[in-house]
């Protein structure tokens, strides 16, 4: 079968030749239907060396991933060939403390995950390819009727991180609150969605890019900005001087964390999701009183779940752009442009 594979790291990534998988005792092989191309796969492939991570290349990428039961192991009785399952990214121990609630992101026991700190598409072979290996049946979802398995990829991870983000801070998303998203592509057009379909809250969108925000605008976003010096004053202008309640980055460049604290309201949150790799300094008097500063990464299986059950009600919704699995290699060159509308999703 065809797969695109991270051969070394600081490379391009290849479509090569290798063997249909087979299961094992307690592990499943999907038929894909959706891989998602993310823009923390640039980072692996260009910002990584060896023994920088607990894994190496060479691997196939896509950590977003859905499809069909295509064949199932010994013991697993969760699911049946032929259904539609989301593949739940992160894969730990599941024997931990977090593990067992669901949050494997942040396995306490990594060593005897699947593989250390990752998962498929990250160090074990992703979904872009026509057939992927499941390790355990607790990595899959069952898709609700209604979402077929292209339109649920992405919300694995672009539609889960920002759920687990918002969900942290939804005491504060009250409907006299102000939540700025700052960066409103793959992910950040997939929050605003979130925010209004679970809360009241007021949305303002910041992007430079127009048709980000004409999307953001379209999905939900009350009002919008384009960043500039005086972005975080105009902020202020419009919330009567408080600032916003919280404050979601989806970039995390110098500029945006600045933005961000000097946006947010005292009592407010800041998370950083985005991994642009800015740094601010922290102080007393660095932020308002009593903002929170924090960050996320992924979201739980749990989260999972709802995620896709907003989805199959029509509350949410990836924006998407399609690429054949032959062309996949190109959705990544589109990506580092930053000319893919919302999220590039591969179908083998």
């Amino acid at each position: 079968m065809r797969a695109l594979r991270l051969m070394n790291w600081k490379s391009e990534p290849e479509l090569v030749e290798v063997p249909k998988p087979t299961p094992g005792p307690g592990e499943v092989v999907i038929r894909i239907g959706g891989a998602g191309a993310c823009h923390s796969d640039l980072h692996l492939m260009h910002d990584f060396v060896d023994g920088a991570l607990p894994w190496s290349p060479p691997f196939t990428l896509g950590h977003e991933n859905a499809g069909w039961v295509e064949a199932i192991g010994t013991g697993v009785t969760a699911v049946h060939e032929g259904q539609a399952v989301a593949v739940y990214g992160p894969w730990g121990c599941g024997k931990c403390a977090r593990c067992r609630l669901g949050i494997e992101t942040l396995c306490e026991n990594p060593i005897s995950a699947p593989i250390p700190g990752g998962g498929g598409g990250l160090g074990l072979d992703g979904g872009m390819a026509e057939y992927m290996l499941i390790p355990s049946e607790r990595f899959l979802v069952p898709l609700p009727d209604n979402l077929d398995p292209f339109a649920a990829a992405p919300l694995t991870d672009a539609g889960l991180t920002p759920f687990h983000a918002v969900r942290r801070s939804w005491a504060k998303m009250t409907p006299e609150a102000t939540v700025v998203v700052i960066g409103v592509g793959g992910l950040g057009h997939m929050a605003v969605q979130i925010i209004k379909a679970t809360t009241s809250a007021r949305i303002i969108a910041v992007d430079p890019k127009q048709a980000a925000l004409d999307v953001a605008l379209d999905v939900g976003a009350d009002e919008i900005l384009k960043p500039d010096e005086k972005t975080a004053a105009t902020i202020r202008e419009m919330t009567h001087g408080h600032g916003a309640d919280v404050v979601l980055d989806f970039v995390g460049s110098e500029a945006t964390l600045k933005m961000a604290l000097a946006s947010a309201r005292t009592l407010g949150d800041v998370t950083l999701v985005g991994i642009a790799g800015g740094a601010v300094p922290f102080s007393f008097f660095s932020q308002g009183y009593e903002v929170s500063l924090q960050t996320t990464y992924w979201g739980s299986r749990p989260e999972l779940v709802e995620v896709l059950n907003l989805a199959s009600r029509g509350l949410i919704k990836s924006e998407h752009t399609r690429y054949s699995l032959a062309d996949s290699a190109e959705a990544y060159v589109d990506l580092a442009a930053g000319n893919v509308k919302g999220r590039a999703v591969i179908v083998p």
